[in-house]
């Protein structure tokens, strides 16, 4: 897959609209940001635009204000960190779309860079409305997918506005697509995939798709209770999703026919209460109790783990080995993280809690990839279409 890019169009001297995904972490109290990571993956467009003499004007949503103005999910502390790690001062707006945004856009000069108010204070952005989407593109001459996170909904300002303006991918969205798409179509084996989070619903799609092309598929996590469930274990009090099962039985069977080593836990660590005073036990999975928790991967497991991923030359992670927001609920995915960075191999991370729990311990940088959008990855490496990706015209042979 191969799409037209900014490098494939002159932006010089013109007003550039670029979706971003400035959707990053804050600290309830304080309203802080918590890992700009987001902000820093979008430098590498906004800088090339900048260089090239475009007037940039950036878009983003933060949170879910559901379509009415939230002061605490303003975009002004985030137009201040981009301006830290910029360099120069990032304008800001109060709206994304009227008259007087038309006006602060107008005033721009080549180099400059606007950050529009967030997007989803108006409902019309979710709902994908063709007025809104208009209003929003009128403010530029070119637009710019570089929100990979976000490509995989239809909303005005990812796929509306392309009815109104020419369209091309960013540099993140295009190396987005280049690594996800490297590794189902041609990955170095022994591949696994490292599959957690709380839902085997997330990942059924994933799981299908990439059967014919994974040596192991290694399961964590709250969907981990599900599998085992369909193989008669007692779960307990764990989080299970009981019209999964035939499911997980038959996807179980399928990777047996197709020669891929579907692991599950032998032992899990166990809580009867999900809080951070909670006392925890390790057991088989043999031996459950009924008034306990599955709350992470057990430490025969984690070995086991890593033994597999040891021989692994591709590795694709995505969703937590345990509740990781939970200190003593985190180490499952504390340690497969570590073993992962240390492989000689091609590292993707699938982002959303994955990519922030890799952060968390400083191992961005010892991932191949870490991927910006969880969702967005998911549904890519299942073999959907991504609106925001379909939009974007192919790059010219």
């Amino acid at each position: 897959m191969s799409k037209k890019t900014i490098r494939d169009t002159d932006v010089a001297g013109r007003m550039v609209l670029v979706r971003v995904d400035f959707n990053v972490p804050l600290d309830e109290a304080t309203g802080t940001i918590i890992d700009d990571s987001r902000i820093r993956a979008a430098l590498p467009t906004i800088q090339y635009l900048r260089e090239q003499g475009a007037k940039v004007i950036l878009c983003s949503h933060l949170g879910r204000p559901k379509g009415k103005v939230a002061d605490k999910l303003r975009l002004a502390p985030i137009a201040q960190r981009l301006s830290q790690v910029l360099g120069q001062p990032v304008r800001t707006t109060n709206d994304c779309i009227g008259p007087k945004v038309a006006k602060i856009a107008a005033e721009l000069e080549n180099g400059d860079v606007l950050l529009l108010e967030n997007l989803r204070f108006h409902a019309e952005e979710e709902k994908n409305d063709a007025t809104f989407a208009r209003n929003l593109a009128s403010l530029a001459e070119l637009y710019v997918n570089d929100a990979f996170g976000t490509s995989h909904r239809a909303h005005a300002s990812v796929v509306g506005v392309t009815a109104y303006l020419p369209a091309v991918a960013g540099l993140l969205l295009e190396k987005e697509i280049k690594e996800l798409s490297a590794i189902i179509e041609h990955p170095a084996h022994p591949f696994a995939a490292v599959l957690g989070g709380a839902k085997v619903s997330d990942k059924v799609s994933l799981i299908e798709n990439i059967m014919d092309k994974v040596d192991d598929i290694l399961v964590g996590g709250g969907m981990a209770a599900t599998f085992l469930k369909a193989k008669s274990y007692e779960t307990g009090a764990s989080l299970l999703e009981a019209e999964k099962i035939t499911v997980a039985t038959e996807l179980m069977a399928k990777a047996a026919r197709s020669g891929v080593n579907l692991v599950l836990p032998t032992d899990v660590v166990l809580a009867t209460e999900i809080s951070a005073t909670a006392k925890t036990e390790i057991r088989s999975v043999d031996s459950i109790a009924k008034d306990s928790s599955i709350v992470d991967i057990g430490p025969a497991t984690i070995e086991s783990f890593r033994n597999r991923l040891r021989k692994c030359k591709t590795v694709f992670w995505n969703g937590p080995m345990g509740i990781y927001e939970i200190h003593q609920f985190a180490q499952g995915t504390k340690a497969i993280a570590k073993a992962i960075a240390a492989l000689e191999a091609t590292t993707v991370i699938g982002g959303g809690s994955t990519a922030d729990a890799v952060a968390d311990m400083g191992l961005t940088d010892q991932m191949t990839f870490v991927s910006t959008g969880g969702g967005a990855s998911l549904e890519f490496l299942s073999g959907d279409t991504l609106p925001g990706i379909a939009v974007i015209p192919d790059k010219e042979r």
